[in-house]
């Protein structure tokens, strides 16, 4: 079998998205998110997260404040004997970094290939969910199928995505529903 993975956005995703979240104190799992990411890696799929975390260029956080919730994220995960297999993040924003640094920033799939490098993975088996407009167009900029769900800022983008005409593969609820989906479709 093919190595799969589900790409995954963070914030408004897997947990509730406050606005650049520094303190792993303040991570909350979005309802059912946890048993979501139980089921997918029951079924063989890699979980790896890709996000921006432009809080870092912005001077809001640090990468270590970012490491510490990731970690936090997996903490709360393992409760359901479930863990992200890798984060990857991108520290840029385009008002406080060069377009060097920028290259990282979704809807750009550079993290995405490097992840599917490191993990062996074949993208043609695999998906991206997320919950905003970058997060569409990175999975497709990568060849994946994608899943918007409606949490964090979803609804708003599925708005933005409808107006462009610029459909992700399904629309979920939440993360949950993307899993049935994904299952469904496996």
């Amino acid at each position: 079998m093919p190595n799969r993975a589900i790409f995954l956005d963070r914030d408004g995703t897997i947990n509730e998205d406050p606005g650049y979240i520094s303190d792993p104190a303040n991570v909350v799992l979005i309802p059912q998110a946890a048993e979501a990411l139980a089921g997918l890696n029951k079924k063989g799929f890699k979980l790896i997260v890709i996000s921006n975390q432009s809080g870092i260029a912005r001077g809001i956080m640090s990468s270590k404040d970012v490491e510490r919730v990731n970690n936090k994220i997996n903490e709360l995960l393992l409760k359901n004997n479930v863990s992200i297999d890798a984060f990857y993040f991108c520290h840029a924003h385009p008002e406080f970094s060069t377009p060097e640094e920028c290259e990282c920033r979704k809807p750009s799939p550079k993290l995405v290939f490097e992840a599917a490098e490191d993990f062996e993975i074949e993208l043609n088996h695999s998906y991206f969910v997320g919950d905003n407009v970058s997060d569409i167009e990175c999975g497709k900029n990568a060849g994946l199928r994608t899943i918007l769900v409606k949490t964090g800022k979803g609804v708003e983008s599925l708005s933005i995505l409808q107006k462009d005409n610029n459909f992700p593969s399904f629309v979920a609820e939440n993360l949950f529903h993307a899993f049935e989906f994904i299952i469904a479709e496996n």
